[in-house]
């Protein structure tokens, strides 16, 4: 005679194959059977994320043998076994219905195929730098990563690289709750680490400034190598063109929702396990970034019980910048946000929706090329 176990396992092959085919039916409400299809049943996080994107769009038949085999990467729960398909043990994890994971138990296996997509399809071709100008401008320019790095690029293709004789240390800025935000989105696109919340929350806590938001620390390092007086404070990069010599506008860094630079943070794990710094940083801005220009969510923002703590940093942060005398090309008052600004902050929902469009959008373009290739 059957027992319940065997039967429960029968149900679980026949959602398996159910799901293989396009199927929706969440676990909880499927009710067919199957023989064995493998040596083992896929895990519940596998198996909800392939129902996930059977519920958005068609994956296509090799992206979804890729998810029903993945790992789930990073810290978290290992596979798990369906309930009602499996013993419980006293050791280790209970099956699980899988309707009941969090999305953020889905989001580690979809980031992990992410992952390798970027991987497969590596970084853009390289910009060829422009001719150096005779007569550039000799600069440095520092200050707010997210901000700085798309124009010193821009400014190398326009033969106006950094450097010279004697250059001038351009610290770039901004208002302190934009510099934040940029400070946690330029470490996601590079080597990932701790949620937004936590990152700055970190901060409030010991009432410190991170290393990439803190202009007084970039001007005071600087000013002891070089002298004070070869140090200007640049508030908004619309007023760097004139100082670098160029007359055209230079470009804006990329802007993503919460939802997508969280993303990107989760990405950031398994990918340093396939590539090294370097190439990482490189696939997560140029391969991942165009992937998620245009997902919907608004932007990252400070959340409402840090805005006293940015609004006084900042005070102090101009105020030993004007007592420090360096050169200001801006308004000074301008570091100082005079209200929370609009935006959201990461959902673990809206992060799983985002996964699950990108999958479909090119894991399933991946894997259709590895096949036929």
């Amino acid at each position: 005679m059957q027992t319940e176990i065997e039967a429960g396992e029968r149900r679980a092959w026949g959602w398996v194959a159910a799901l293989r085919a396009g199927a929706t039916t969440p676990w909880r409400d499927y009710a067919g059977t199957a023989d064995r299809g493998g040596r083992y049943l896929p895990g519940a996080q596998q198996l909800e994320l392939l129902r996930r994107l059977n519920a958005t769009g068609r994956p296509g038949p090799a992206l979804v043998e890729r998810v029903l085999t993945a790992s789930a990467p990073g810290r978290g729960r290992p596979d798990l076994q369906l309930v009602g398909a499996a013993e419980e043990s006293a050791f280790g994890p209970r099956p699980v219905d899988p309707a009941d994971l969090p999305p953020a138990e889905l989001v580690r296996v979809a980031t992990g195929l992410i992952a390798e997509d970027l991987v497969a399809a590596g970084p853009p071709p390289p910009l060829p730098p422009g001719r150096p100008r005779p007569w550039r401008r000799a600069y440095r320019l520092v200050g707010d990563p997210w901000l700085a790095d798309p124009i010193r690029a821009e400014l190398r293709r326009r033969g106006r690289p950094p450097g010279g004789r004697l250059p001038t240390i351009l610290v770039l800025g901004t208002d302190l709750g934009s510099m934040l935000a940029d400070a946690w989105t330029a470490r996601s696109f590079a080597e990932g680490g701790s949620g937004w919340r936590e990152w700055l929350g970190g901060f409030v806590a010991h009432d410190r400034m991170p290393p990439r938001a803190d202009l007084v620390t970039h001007a005071r390092t600087w000013a002891q190598r070089v002298g004070r007086q070869r140090v200007e404070i640049v508030i908004g990069p619309e007023r760097l063109p004139g100082l670098v010599g160029v007359r055209r506008a230079l470009p804006a860094p990329p802007a993503y929702s919460a939802d997508a630079v969280d993303l990107a943070r989760r990405v950031s794990a398994p990918l340093g396990l396939l590539v090294l710094p370097d190439p990482r940083a490189q696939l997560l801005r140029e391969t991942l970034g165009p992937r998620l220009a245009d997902a919907p969510g608004g932007p990252l923002a400070v959340p409402p019980a840090h805005v006293e703590w940015v609004q006084g940093r900042a005070t102090r942060m101009r105020d030993a910048l004007l007592r420090a005398g360096y050169a200001v090309h801006g308004d000074p008052d301008a570091l100082v946000p005079d209200a929370p600004a609009e935006g959201s902050t990461p959902d673990d929902a809206g992060v799983l929706a985002l996964a699950v469009r990108l999958l479909l959008d090119h894991g399933d373009r991946r894997a259709e090329e590895e096949v036929s290739g």
